[in-house]
């Protein structure tokens, strides 16, 4: 694994959100659509113009998580989430919709049984761990 510098790292701009709506798209094997509100327009978050996101609210985004075989809409709905809004907008399905984020989650890998009765780790493939705040923040507020 390579290294980042600090200075890279610190390019990321991660918030908390909140899910206000969460959908699973007709065509849609594995992502869920998520509206996620972000913060109060006027935040560092707000950046239309640069980021390619005109014409949503300016406290909305939509980001695809692939998180719909193992969480369901209703239990999503409404908790709040790390999310990294910066991130260069993604065309995801054939519908032509874009993740505007990326929802932070845990990959812990998935362990199968392998011809000597040991387990076998495949890195990545198990259940995304959604990560959870012991107290409700606002929305908008900096991952540090």
């Amino acid at each position: 694994m390579g290294t980042v510098s600090i200075k890279d790292f610190q390019k990321l701009d991660i918030r908390i959100g909140t899910v206000v709506k969460a959908e699973v798209p007709k065509w849609s094997h594995w992502v869920m659509k998520l509206t996620v509100d972000v913060g109060p327009s006027g935040s560092e978050t707000d950046s239309s113009t640069s980021t390619g996101r005109s014409g949503r609210k300016s406290n909305t985004i939509i980001v695809f998580a692939g998180i719909m075989k193992h969480d369901k809409p209703e239990e999503i709905e409404g908790k709040q989430f790390p999310f990294v809004v910066n991130i260069e907008p993604k065309k995801i399905g054939p519908e032509g919709d874009f993740s505007q984020g990326m929802m932070l989650a845990a990959a812990p890998a998935a362990q199968k049984p392998s011809d000597g009765g040991q387990a076998d780790l495949d890195e990545g493939e198990g259940k995304p761990v959604l990560f959870q705040l012991t107290e409700k923040v606002p929305n908008g507020t900096k991952v540090r």
